[in-house]
């Protein structure tokens, strides 16, 4: 079979309660679209019923698949998805789907400029909206992006958005290379794209905070570090090849 023109790559970790209704929302959006799709479910070894949940919808809905990982973290799962498909674009999309599926419309080539080829979804972009977050949330992640600027690069005002599109072709230097498998993997892969001159367009969404979120105080703390561990990969010559 030809390669699809997008996979929607979604990494799970214990999304029982919530991952068929993004799945189904996410078939009912592309079923409608002219190109062809398929949505990988990269599941980080979850304890719950995640996994097998994904593979019944898979044997209903054409186009769905689910990868059964250990457990690494999401960085992991991440990498593990956008390298098991040969797709010419690969979306990175949360479980929790916080971006309305419509939205997907605008990160695609004909509404963002084909030649970006790599498009990340931000809440902070002019236009974009926020609905319904804990003001609390909100500043931990101002905070991290200061440090992202400080750290490691400029000109992006919100790296952790669960929402991203990457070309193809970029989307297998990038992966190949990433690291990190924890909460700064995001970074990770920015900064990647930076080093490889890839044109990065940040582009206003409608963000809806979802309760239930897996981010912790201790995740957190994981992300700053991460910063610190990608500078120092680049140093030592751990991303060789780009």
């Amino acid at each position: 079979m030809p390669a699809p023109f997008l996979a929607v790559v979604i990494p799970a970790y214990n999304e029982e309660e919530r991952i068929a209704a993004s799945i189904e929302s996410l078939v009912a959006y592309l079923s409608e679209q002219p190109y062809t799709w398929e949505i990988v479910v990269a599941d980080d070894g979850s304890a719950d019923d995640t996994a097998s949940i994904v593979e019944k919808l898979a044997q209903q809905r054409s186009g769905v698949r689910v990868l059964r990982l250990p457990h690494r973290g999401k960085g992991g799962a991440v990498r593990s998805g956008m390298l098991a498909t040969e797709a010419e674009w690969r979306f990175l999309c949360d479980a929790d789907l916080s971006m309305p599926p419509g939205q997907l419309d605008l990160f695609l080539p004909g509404a963002a400029a084909p030649s970006d080829p790599v498009v990340i979804g931000s809440r902070e972009a002019p236009g974009a909206r926020r609905i319904g977050e804990p003001s609390g949330r909100h500043v931990v992640g101002r905070a991290y992006t200061l440090a992202v600027k400080i750290l490691a690069f400029r000109g992006i005002e919100d790296t952790q958005c669960g929402f991203k599109l990457f070309r193809g072709d970029i989307a297998q230097q990038i992966f190949e290379r990433q690291r990190l498998d924890g909460f700064g993997f995001d970074v990770e892969v920015l900064f990647l794209a930076r080093k490889m001159r890839a044109s990065v367009k940040e582009l206003a969404i409608d963000w809806y905070y979802r309760e239930g979120s897996t981010m912790t105080l201790l995740k957190g703390i994981g992300g700053f570090l991460d910063i610190v561990r990608v500078r120092l990969n680049w140093a030592l010559g751990r991303y060789r090849g780009l």
